[in-house]
């Protein structure tokens, strides 16, 4: 164990004199200083804007003045999506995804107004964030670290005299492989330190570690790797030529060819085609502002059987707005049904790219970092969840207030003259309908199940990494 210390302490002592190695780290480290900073800044401003639209969305809908009831169906509420707290380190799908929803009768509207904020602040920049900087930029700095630490002693003429001396090939690496973990944990200090900052936002402390845990598990694997390559090839620039190109393949070629593979394998239809065979279905349902509409011809003989009344005028309730509730319910059924079918095409076709953190641990790490970040594709599919749910309870509600609340002649007569129009309005006490929303991430139990796959390729990575370099270390000749 004394030799393994000392070896990685003189490991420690080379990187400190070696320009190069002091180089990247600071680059490194002011990297994740100024993304981290702007992320944090960027995340804490929009969840206060969110928060501020949100409760002006609800002011706006509760203010409204007595009204008919169906025209508050149609002038409808906005839904924000607050970034979770992890967003600070990890932001995910949240800047591509859109963080809004409009949420009216009849229809399911998408996500909209993207993030497009941070484009005009950084530029060029504006896709950087500490998440990224650790997948990407780290493992360059493990490789310029580590790359030549055998290689560079069998350049230097060193592995004879150190074997000489009773220094096994697994004592040289292991001592090697400690000084390059140690210098790894200090690359998480700042990942800590980000993610510490989303405590007072409602990040979990099992939450900051298990993301940490992770990103170690994951700078590990480079370690591994750059160590294991420089045990194999005996020259230090080929070292660092090999490993470069394997973190090109790794991290830009193996992601790009994942997602453009995933696009043909599992394709999926276009919002327009989509719409067209939607809006297809729709029309058999019948038109939910004619009651007489010939869908509506047996829930009207319905209505009379069961309180005896030859005429929908002497019925007790409002046949349109009984109409109303019976058309929203059926539409809705159908367009969960469609919505469904693109959540789950959506998430086959993210799992086959998932499937490729198998062969690159770049992929693994992202699906694994969203998921624990609570800024993953299942977390924007819970929010179109959570806002159907509020939609659908917002409108029939409306739509209950529609058939008790206004009586049928008042309701054809409406559009007769001014006199007619304020006797078709029922009192504002009605708009009473919203029920409270705030985003919140899913349970940590929850992330981790979601992020259990990509886990399970970085922890096959680092078995089979840490088994081959303690294969090859046993191995090592002059």
């Amino acid at each position: 164990m004394k030799n393994i210390l000392l070896i990685a302490v003189d490991e420690w002592r080379y990187w400190l004199r070696s320009h190069v190695a002091l180089s990247a780290m600071f680059i490194f480290f002011s990297l994740i200083l100024i993304t981290s900073i702007l992320t944090t800044f960027r995340m804490d401003a929009e969840n206060h804007l969110r928060t501020q639209q949100q409760d002006e969305a609800e002011e706006a809908f509760l203010a409204q003045p007595d009204r008919h009831p169906h025209r508050m169906v149609h002038y409808g509420h906005y839904l924000f999506r607050a970034p979770t707290p992890l967003a600070a380190f990890d932001p995910g799908l949240d800047p591509v995804t859109g963080q809004s929803i409009f949420l009216e009768g009849h229809r399911q509207n998408t996500v909209m107004f993207a993030e497009s904020a941070a484009s005009a602040e950084m530029g060029g920049l504006s896709w950087l964030n500490p998440a990224m900087v650790y997948q990407l930029f780290a493992p360059i700095v493990i490789i310029l670290l580590g790359h030549g630490s055998i290689a560079r002693e069998r350049e230097a003429a060193l592995i004879v005299p150190l074997l000489a001396m009773g220094i096994s090939g697994r004592t040289l690496v292991a001592g090697k492989f400690l000084a390059l973990l140690s210098f790894t944990l200090c690359l998480l200090i700042p990942l800590i330190g980000s993610c510490a900052v989303a405590l007072s936002t409602g990040a979990t402390t099992p939450a900051i570690l298990s993301l940490a845990g992770v990103y170690g598990t994951y700078l590990t694997i480079w370690a591994l790797l750059t160590l294991l390559a420089s045990t194999l090839i005996k020259k230090r620039s080929n070292v660092l030529a090999t490993m470069t190109a394997f973190w090109l393949g790794c991290s830009l070629v193996l992601p790009s060819a994942a997602v453009n593979i995933a696009t043909d394998v599992k394709p999926i239809a276009s919002k327009i085609e989509s719409d067209m065979i939607l809006h297809a279905d729709l029309r058999k349902l019948g038109d939910g502002h004619n009651a007489n509409d010939e869908a509506f011809k047996q829930l009207k003989s319905d209505l009379l059987k069961k309180y005896n009344v030859t005429r929908v005028e002497d019925l007790p309730v409002n046949f349109r707005g009984v109409v109303a509730l019976e058309s929203e319910q059926k539409l809705t059924t159908v367009l969960n049904r469609y919505a469904a079918s693109r959540i789950l095409a959506e998430a086959q076709q993210e799992d086959t790219i998932r499937g490729y953190g198998w062969l690159t641990p770049t992929l693994a790490i992202t699906f694994a970092s969203r998921s624990i970040a609570g800024t993953d594709l299942a977390h924007y599919h819970r929010f179109q969840a959570e806002a159907e749910t509020i939609r659908f309870a917002f409108v029939q509600k409306l739509n209950r207030a529609h058939a008790a609340k206004l009586s049928y002649e008042d309701d054809i007569s409406r559009n007769k003259n001014e006199a007619s129009s304020r006797r078709a309005r029922v009192d504002a006490s009605n708009w009473q309908v919203l029920d409270e929303f705030q985003f919140q991430t899913a349970d940590l139990s929850a992330r981790l199940a979601n992020a259990f796959s990509s886990i399970a390729s970085l922890l096959a990575w680092l078995i089979l990494s840490l088994a081959a370099l303690f294969w090859r270390a046993a191995r090592i000749k002059p």
